[in-house]
């Protein structure tokens, strides 16, 4: 090949120097094919009415996930069973989309008999996953929407002195299942003597009753010295002690999220007043890994124990939309001629046979 012919194909593939191939850019390529796409993250909030779970999520994400949101009295809550309320809402940040699906638990430990109370919780986590493993099962796997739920922020009360029997019962139930967050709710009611305290408590009895939390995962190598200390503050901060406002507030002349009392301002973006934004920032930066748990770890489990019952996963029978119902309709049409074909040929094939055994001597 001469020299001309050799800078014409450098050039045509703008090679910058010999032995440049160009998967360097995969990672762009990849980038550019999510952003397009756009995310999905589905979060559990899970504790008693009255701990903040609306505010915070608000807070979190700077929506309004409820506005017409009812709150029932003390009579209606005593006979009130648990409901989940599942929100969705798309939001956009620099050109990213996400689909964020927040599942709320209204109702759960208000009853006075609350022995029953987590059954709708977990019924909800193992429809998803069902749900999951018939779209994946079925014809038209190119649209699956995935509403497993991702994380659960479980609320703890700052009034007691640790869990309740409720929360260990629960998180018990939990745990193989879902990615678990233990929260701290309203915090702003404790000194920090007392958040230390309560933290303590709280992470004893979590190991005593071999409950499983999400794991934050451990830094490479390579990794910044930053992003190490990140990810140790993180660490160290289980569980978040959070309190949430959606109040904007003037504080030394400048504007500020926070909750206004007589003897100061709580702003919740201070990490010196609250775990706000180590919370934030956990999920921000984790939600890939909390989204590869799920699928690996808890969706795997299921599927593996779905399957190792022996049961066939049922068709699905969720609506879909008119031309997806039209181009199923059509495929399945020419999946059955295909194998009508295919009958037929298998027939003419086997009389063929007999035909040749019996002229046979």
């Amino acid at each position: 090949m001469s020299s001309d012919s050799i800078k014409t194909v450098n050039s045509f593939n703008n090679v910058e120097s010999p032995g440049f191939v160009g998967f360097a850019n995969l990672p762009n390529q990849v980038h550019r094919k999510s952003v397009k796409k756009g995310f999905e993250f589905t979060l559990m909030v899970v504790g008693e009415s009255g701990l903040g779970k609306s505010t915070l999520v608000n807070s979190l994400f700077l929506t309004d996930l409820y506005p017409e949101r009812t709150i029932p009295d003390a009579i209606a809550k005593t006979k009130q069973t648990v409901k989940l309320d599942a929100s969705t809402v798309e939001i956009e940040e620099r050109g990213v989309k996400l689909r964020l699906t927040v599942v709320d638990t209204p109702g759960f430990g208000d009853a006075i008999d609350n022995s029953d109370s987590f059954r709708a919780i977990i019924q909800y986590i193992d429809e998803q996953y069902e749900r999951f493993l018939k779209d994946e099962s079925g014809l038209n796997r190119r649209h699956i929407i995935d509403n497993r739920v991702h994380c659960c922020f479980y609320f703890v009360s700052p009034f007691g002195h640790g869990l309740k029997p409720l929360d260990i019962e629960l998180m018990k139930k939990l745990h193989n299942k879902v990615n678990i967050v233990p929260v701290i709710a309203k915090s702003d009611v404790l000194t920090k003597k007392e958040i230390q305290k309560l933290k303590k408590r709280i992470l004893e009895e979590i190991n005593a009753n071999g409950i499983k939390i999400y794991p934050l995962p451990d830094c490479d190598s390579d990794e910044d010295e930053d992003y190490k200390e990140q990810v140790k503050q993180l660490k160290e901060a289980v569980p978040f002690a959070v309190c949430g406002a959606n109040q904007l507030l003037e504080v030394r002349g400048k504007k500020v999220r926070g909750r206004f009392y007589p003897w100061g301002v709580v702003e919740v973006e201070n990490p010196e007043h609250c775990d706000f934004i180590k919370l934030r920032t956990m999920l921000i930066t984790h939600m890939q890994d909390l989204q590869e748990v799920t699928q690996e770890v808890h969706y795997e489990n299921y599927r593996s124990e779905r399957l190792a019952k022996g049961v066939p996963v049922p068709k699905r029978t969720t609506s879909l939309p008119e031309h997806e119902k039209n181009s199923g309709s059509e495929k399945d049409r020419i999946l059955q001629e295909k194998e009508a074909e295919l009958k037929r040929m298998q027939d003419v094939i086997a009389k063929m046979q007999a035909q040749i055994q019996q002229q046979t001597p």
